[in-house]
């Protein structure tokens, strides 16, 4: 008998008759044989409403009221829930976060889970109930209710379904939502985009993290950790979704399998910022003792004792990460800068690894459209990068200056940032022929059956009482960071492109030069140093590098005068794997502590949602190596 945890969001049970259905969907799950948990988000707008509701009484509730007053959503959903259930003549019981243990840590509206005590679930299954949870809420350790903050029902899901394979069931998550699956891109932005029927866990992570919104990357950190088997799937329609599991042979022939937009981002440029050891440190700590995630990260080649760091957060975290390095940047002598609201677009494919042009064609498709790169970062299977505004705006622009009313400058930014971003993404969605048949979107792949993608039963079912709790021990800090190997590669050599127009075309000009020549290019990052001018930096084969300046530097006569470019053969490219890279805010930290306490210096940094990557001086490679093992205890 396997056990299915079924997670529906507020728009799936925002009515009696939405209720109703997910009540049956749990029903058909137990009539087929599982057993059945099912974790329901607050109904409809709820939070929105009880967000306005404290509003109406104070502008700066405290967190933890918050969470006690947010947490009440979901209280009501599973009680109608689980009278659905009992109407409609099967047995059920609903449970709050805290009512099964689920524990967290004290950082109220966005909580991380220590761990979940399967026990009364597991009594209630065995009693032949369906149970019925609430998402998005635990209790802390001192025994205060926590909410889980964005994406936190998904979460609460993945969670639960880990926990119970650790206690010996046979498990797999469905999340319903109203999209039949996870798409190659947006469908609403681009309506032949085409729905996946399975998708890596790296590269739903990199999806979520990039802006497409089905599943929150917490969730999906979870799943891989814990190796559960999730289903994205339409909660009006009994359609199978799309899957979400352990990378297969076969992705690796597809370089790219989706892209997405978010336009919900600004960028921060640090110039002036000394370049020697333990600076980056100093930064990214700050930035992670506050809790503000960064995402984009892209350091360039230090030049005359400086370098310019440019990253990118939330909008809403951004004034607040100008607070927070205010002082910071003062002592180094460095100035901070804001670009302004950006865009990014961004490519993902687990067949990046082994398939070249892919840096390329998203370029060449974004200098097609006159669309201006403001900055790039690569990672292991993934492509990003900052769009600038479109010039075609500028009387919306106008509009947005003279009013004074916060709602309308609210909707003409949203609206000015989704024009320029769904021209770029329609572009690079055409240039990769993603609407196209293929393997794992409308073709077999070779796993075809669905029961392929179930989990293996824990290797703790069917013991006793003691491995069971000593399975369930291991969930302790369940959420915590999850580095899974640091590796060292010595046979890369960097080479860098100086005041480098900044125009569309330009990157995909010199891409196009040096993909001709059959040359892989692995790590690129490019920032924008002066007004009109950026820095771009990619590393190449070691044995490739001459012949690489010589392509560059002869193209670059042909473009600008102006430019320069130089390589270094003497450099070593360090990687920390893992998960939740970006949505833990000390992995950044860690890494740059232990080479800083080593006095290595960072000449270049690169990252992702499973991959942060730095180039430093090649003879430190070695010690590095060794150092950043030691941080992250890892072999």
């Amino acid at each position: 008998m396997g056990l299915v945890v079924q997670k529906f969001g507020g728009s799936s049970v925002k009515d009696a008759g939405r209720v109703k259905e997910a009540a049956r969907k749990a029903i058909r799950a137990k009539s087929s044989g599982d057993q059945v948990i099912v974790v329901v988000s607050a109904q409809g707008s709820t939070t929105d409403d009880l967000i306005g509701k404290a509003a109406e009484i104070t502008s700066t509730p405290s967190a933890r009221e918050m969470d006690m007053l947010l947490a009440t959503g979901e209280q009501i959903c599973v009680a109608l829930t689980a009278m659905a259930i009992q109407d409609l003549g099967e047995s059920a019981i609903s449970f709050t976060g805290q009512q099964i243990g689920i524990v967290t840590d004290n950082t109220h509206r966005k909580a991380r889970i220590k761990s979940i005590d399967t026990r009364r679930i597991s009594e209630a299954l065995d009693a032949g109930q369906i149970v019925v949870v609430a998402g998005f809420q635990g209790i802390d350790e001192q025994g205060d209710i926590s909410t889980l903050g964005r994406g936190g029902s998904d979460t609460t899901a993945v969670a639960i379904a880990a926990a119970m394979k650790q206690a010996g069931y046979d498990v797999q998550c469905e999340i319903y939502t109203d999209v039949d699956g996870v798409y190659t891109t947006d469908p609403r932005v681009v309506p032949d985009a085409r729905k996946m029927d399975v998708i890596s866990y790296d590269e739903m992570l990199e999806m979520a993290s990039m802006g497409a919104g089905v599943m929150h990357s917490r969730s999906i950190e979870f799943a891989k950790k814990f190796d559960v088997p999730l289903m994205v799937r339409n909660a009006q329609s009994d359609a199978i979704g799309t899957w979400i599991v352990p990378e297969a042979p076969w992705m690796a022939e597809i370089p790219v399998c989706g892209v997405a937009l978010a336009t919900d981002e600004a960028r921060v440029v640090l110039e002036g910022v000394p370049d020697e050891p333990g600076v980056s440190r100093q930064i990214f700590a700050a930035l992670a003792s506050a809790n503000i995630a960064v995402d984009m990260i892209g350091q360039s080649v230090g030049h005359q004792g400086k370098a310019t760091v440019g990253f990118t957060v939330l909008t809403t975290e951004l004034e607040r990460t100008k607070k927070v390095l205010a002082s910071l940047v003062a002592e180094l002598g460095a100035t901070l800068r804001e670009t302004g609201q950006v865009s990014k677009v961004s490519v993902v494919g687990a067949g990046m690894r082994h398939v070249s042009g892919v840096a390329e064609r998203m370029f060449d498709a974004l200098a097609g459209e006159g669309v201006n790169m403001k900055m790039i970062t690569t990672g292991d299977i993934k492509i990003s990068v900052l769009i600038e505004e479109d010039s075609t705006l500028a009387e919306i622009e106008a509009v947005l200056d003279a009013t004074a009313n916060e709602k309308i400058k609210k909707a003409h930014e949203d609206a000015r940032k989704a024009i320029r971003g769904r021209k770029a993404l329609r572009a690079v969605h055409a240039a990769f022929s993603l609407s196209r048949r293929r393997k794992g979107a409308g073709m077999p792949t070779d796993s075809a059956s669905d029961s392929l993608f179930r989990a293996k039963p824990s290797p703790f079912a069917n013991t006793g009482e003691k491995d069971r709790e000593a399975a369930v021990a291991r969930l302790d800090g369940m959420e915590d960071i999850l580095v899974s190997g640091v590796h060292l590669n010595l046979d890369q050599s960097r080479l860098t492109v100086f005041d480098l127009p900044d125009r569309p075309g330009v990157c995909a000009k010199v891409f196009n030069a040096v993909a001709r020549s059959g040359i892989l290019v692995d790590t690129i990052v490019q920032n924008i140093t002066v007004p009109g001018r950026a820095e771009l930096s990619f590393t190449v084969p070691r044995a490739d590098l001459s012949k690489a300046i010589e392509l560059t530097a002869n193209l670059l006569k042909q473009i600008d005068g102006d430019c320069r470019v130089g390589g270094e053969e003497d450099i070593a490219v360090l990687y920390v794997f893992g998960v939740g890279m970006r949505t833990h805010t000390g992995v950044a930290r860690t890494m740059f502590a232990a080479l800083a306490e080593l006095g290595i210096n960072i000449g270049m940094i690169n990252t992702s949602e499973v991959c942060i990557g730095v180039v430093i001086d090649r003879a430190r490679g070695p010690e590095a190596l060794a150092g950043l093992k030691a941080a992250f205890n890892v072999d």
